[in-house]
């Protein structure tokens, strides 16, 4: 979502003679769109403050001095205290407020002029969405595109900072999203990825006085001429419901993958997460859904070391990932977030046993990984080339089941471009065949199937 809203802050800036620039000393002004879900990324925020200090004490190519600003979650969470901690910082806006952001920067310049401190603090959750004051979106940048359907969460996990900093959930109007999914298709994009904090509660106004789910939106935008592929995430076991479960049965363009949370497989832990459902519930759900798409791959999250997580509790979770088997997953260990429930906990979990807990879990998760992708070797499947590799002739894509694919073009018959190489980008943005001939732990080698 943070890529998402980078690009949309792009979009906004543009019509204001902004344009992207890859070099610190070139930049006018510079934003950081950060994330404060776990400790670690959000203190990696300041380090970046103080590596962009150098660049603003000289000046710009027109003789003004850089804006710094923080975006996102950080800015929403910490505004007040980075402003005290970062005097370098000029702006701090949270993610409700980015398309905001060229009245923002006309008062950081105003009061520049008159010779005050020109810092802008701007964290509120304004009534009017974000999402009917942003400019339209230019142009798509590749054949894969992110597309945000909902935003926030109702839920208040105890470890998580979510509905505190993107606020309560807030679905668009499917009518919104079909529009921005048919221009993304006539712009060339053939996947498309439906973003959310917890998109699955969708709810989106329908136009008739109703609300359509995910499920019916999926078959919404299939019907759409040029989008191949269809994925979402994140998604919340609660809200799988029979509508989006059929969606995976019958609609050709989802994608037989779903990311799907779970955090621990202890009932316990679970209570005190406060995520409302059991492990057994999350197995049950599981189950569901291979019945209905038996090849379908599984991702999920996990968190070791919650506050009086014990060593059963532990068991309990490298068990519920035997049984699921997943084809990728991510794990952390438990980060105290500020004015989460969990943080002030007494019964926190010493860092050296959440070391070694994470050690045994990623362990059991990657070698569910290379078995997944080893399953893939032999086999022929479509995937959509949407990069370079590092290699000559190399493209990267994706599987339907979100693995990175390898295609090595070098020994093709392709044609020559105007400076007498081969034309190896003519390639990019096609969906093609490949055949898959090696996995890795986090990616395949294929060629392409011959037409």
């Amino acid at each position: 979502m943070n890529v998402y809203d980078s690009e949309r802050m792009e979009d906004v800036l543009r019509p204001e003679g902004y344009q992207i620039t890859e070099q610190p000393d070139d930049a006018d002004l510079v934003i950081l769109n950060t994330c404060h879900i776990r400790e670690k990324a959000a203190e990696k925020v300041y380090s970046d403050i103080g590596r962009l200090r150098p660049h603003k004490d000289g000046k710009t190519k027109n003789g003004e001095e850089m804006v710094i600003a923080v975006a996102g979650c950080v800015g929403q969470a910490e505004g007040a205290e980075m402003m005290r901690r970062a005097p370098v910082v000029d702006m701090v806006i949270g993610p409700q407020t980015y398309h905001r952001l060229p009245e923002l920067l006309k008062d950081v310049k105003e009061q520049r002029k008159d010779k005050s401190s020109a810092r802008v603090l701007d964290t509120d959750f304004p009534v009017e969405a974000k999402f009917d004051h942003l400019p339209k979106v230019e142009k798509a940048k590749g054949p894969a595109a992110f597309l945000t359907v909902q935003e926030g969460c109702d839920k208040f996990c105890a470890f998580c900072v979510v509905p505190y900093t993107r606020g309560a959930e807030y679905s668009r109007p499917s009518a919104d999203i079909i529009r921005d999914a048919k221009r993304m298709a006539s712009e060339g994009v053939v996947e498309i990825t439906l973003l959310g904090q917890n998109v699955s509660a969708y709810h989106g106004d329908d136009g008739n006085g109703g609300e359509t789910t995910l499920g019916t939106l999926i078959r919404e935008l299939d019907k759409i001429d040029g989008i191949e592929r269809l994925r979402y995430t994140t998604s919340h076991p609660t809200e799988i419901d029979d509508e989006l479960l059929t969606a995976h049965r019958d609609v050709e363009s989802c994608m037989p993958y779903l990311h799907l949370p779970i955090q621990s497989g202890s009932d316990k832990i679970l209570k005190a997460m406060n995520r409302r459902h059991t492990g057994d519930e999350y197995r049950s759900t599981i189950g569901r859904l291979r019945e209905m798409r038996p090849d379908i791959a599984l991702s999920g999250d996990f968190i070791v070391g919650f506050p009086g997580e014990t060593d059963q509790d532990f068991e309990d979770t490298l068990q519920l990932v035997r049984d699921v088997k997943y084809s990728q997953a991510y794990s952390f260990k438990y980060s105290q977030r500020p004015g989460t429930p969990a943080a002030t906990d007494e019964d926190q979990v010493p860092e050296e046993v959440k070391a070694e807990r994470l050690a045994r879990l990623q362990a059991l998760l990657t070698e569910q990984q290379i078995e997944f992708n080893s399953t893939s070797v032999g086999k022929k499947m479509k995937i959509l080339l949407e990069r370079p590799g590092k290699q000559e002739g190399q493209l990267i894509g994706r599987s339907p089941y979100l693995q990175a694919v390898h295609v090595d073009l070098s020994k093709e018959n392709i044609a020559l471009d105007e400076t007498g190489n081969k034309a190896y980008n003519s390639f990019m943005g096609r969906m093609v065949e490949v055949e898959i001939l090696e996995a890795g732990p986090h990616s395949l080698k294929a060629v392409l199937v011959a037409d």
